[in-house]
């Protein structure tokens, strides 16, 4: 088959019609190959079994990034229901989560396990292989995208989104820039990640899959290998791309950070140690849809961000937090109402911490995420923001540690960059450095936020969803 036959008018679902309408080379590619995205236009991954999967519920439930994405593709339009389980999940979530979204039909590739759903019949192997398919794709659904949120205990929240929320905030696409090759650190099947594939897939333009069994530095040549210009990251990502001996392999020309508080230390890291890029950092939340990005260079938002008129997106402040209104919000979690997040006027309560200083909004935690301190509120973050200013620190972790007084105290952990080496915690150097860290705290922070201990390690946690491991 030749390109010239995917030109040809025929029904098609509505990312597999964008990215044949660029007539774009445009590649899906992973650790272990690739997957050129215009194939779709004559062939499956589902084995030629779409019309199985007609405006049915549908759980994704796959090991490999890529055949969840093949699989998105095919069934948008299709399927009544897509519910992306990202990796990580439990056996003993997984049944509840697909009773919840009333799922009647399964997705799984090669790599994974058996998958209990109750009173599921249909089960489809997606793989990475196309084969020859029916060229009947007419849409017959406006899919729902269930979304599942991270950072919660239990069976995480299932977030309602369309495909028009999801691609609310990413431009409408002219002729595509074939130079640009995205990739991100995300997972695509978490939102951060989803955007980024949307990106991608909408814009025509191929994208660089992560994988949770390669190192940040195999990732990096890989990326810097495909030649990758557009990338994103939580800074915990970025904090530990940067320690990597092959954080030169890639050139990128757009670096993104989004998912936790962007201080000024990593967006002045990145701008040094990539010089030719825009570097970027972006406000969004699965149940919100992306806010805002700031390309000034300076962590926080500008003001005038607050109460604009007209809008794509709408931002107000209310008692500290930082809340959102806009076509990207999803419509409620599944099994609940809008009022779970969404206030009487529509804003969804994002719940991140906002503090006005000098016409510039910072963000200094999450409303849940607060230590008490002998009935004190202390936002690790911000503590985090001055321990990372050291020259020598790469990263820090502030944490509570119980105490019979107070309740609680703050604690850190903290990477040290590769060229300090310590000789160990009584190392003259080791000592110096710490009491260096607490005499800056001491300076920029009240005394009850000041750490009681810090404990120099080796790496610190990062959870699925790229942000620093707080429990």
């Amino acid at each position: 088959m030749t390109l010239s036959k995917f030109t040809k008018p025929r029904p098609r679902n509505r990312i597999v019609l964008n990215t044949i309408r660029h007539l774009s080379r445009c590649f899906l590619f992973d650790r272990r190959g690739s997957v050129a995205l215009p194939d779709l236009g004559w062939g499956s991954s589902l084995g030629g079994r779409l019309e199985d999967l007609r405006s049915r519920s549908v759980l994704i439930v796959t090991q490999d990034q890529l055949t969840a994405a093949l699989a998105l593709i095919e069934l948008d339009g299709i399927a009544r229901r897509l519910v992306v389980c990202p990796p990580g999940l439990s056996s003993e979530q997984l049944p509840v989560i697909a009773a919840n979204a009333e799922v009647d039909a399964v997705i799984s590739d090669a790599k994974t396990t058996e998958i209990k759903a109750p009173g599921v019949a249909c089960f489809v192997t997606c793989t990475r292989s196309l084969a020859a398919a029916s060229p009947d794709r007419r849409e017959s659904e406006r899919s729902e995208w269930i979304l599942l949120t991270s950072g919660t205990t239990g069976v995480p929240k299932m977030a309602l989104h369309t495909l028009a929320s999801l691609t609310a905030a990413i431009p409408t696409p002219g002729e595509p820039d074939g130079g640009v090759v995205w990739s991100t650190f995300y997972d695509i099947r978490r939102y951060g990640g989803m955007q980024i594939f949307l990106r991608a897939i909408m814009g025509g333009q191929s994208l660089v899959l992560s994988d949770a069994e390669e190192s940040t530095g195999d990732f990096l040549i890989r990326a810097g290998t495909r030649g990758v210009t557009h990338i994103s990251g939580t800074p915990s990502h970025w904090r530990r791309a940067l320690m990597s001996p092959s954080a030169h392999r890639i050139a990128p020309r757009y670096v993104r950070l989004s998912g936790e508080i962007v201080d000024q230390t990593i967006l002045d890291s990145l701008k040094a140690c990539y010089a030719n890029a825009t570097v970027v950092h972006a406000f969004a939340s699965t149940e919100a849809g992306v806010g805002f990005d700031v390309r000034d260079g300076l962590a926080g938002f500008p003001a005038d961000f607050v109460g604009r008129s007209g809008a794509n997106v709408e931002t107000r402040v209310t008692d500290g937090s930082l809340r959102l209104r806009s076509t990207g919000n999803a419509a409620h979690y599944l099994g609940g109402s809008t009022a779970d997040f969404i206030d009487a006027e529509g804003f969804v309560d994002t719940r991140d911490m906002v503090e006005l200083r000098d016409d510039r909004y910072y963000f200094i935690g999450r409303r849940d995420g607060v230590i008490n301190v002998g009935g004190l509120k202390v936002h690790p973050e911000e503590i985090e923001a001055v321990i990372n200013c050291h020259p020598h620190v790469q990263m820090s972790v502030v944490k509570a540690r119980k105490s019979p007084l107070t309740g609680s105290l703050v604690v850190a952990e903290v990477v040290v960059k590769s060229d300090f080496n310590p000789g160990g915690t009584t190392d003259p150097a080791t000592q110096n450095l710490k009491t260096e860290i607490l005499d800056a705290c001491r300076r920029s922070l009240a005394p009850y936020k000041v750490p009681a201990s810090i404990r120099i390690v080796a790496s610190l946690d990062v959870t699925g969803s790229g942000k620093l491991a707080r429990a």
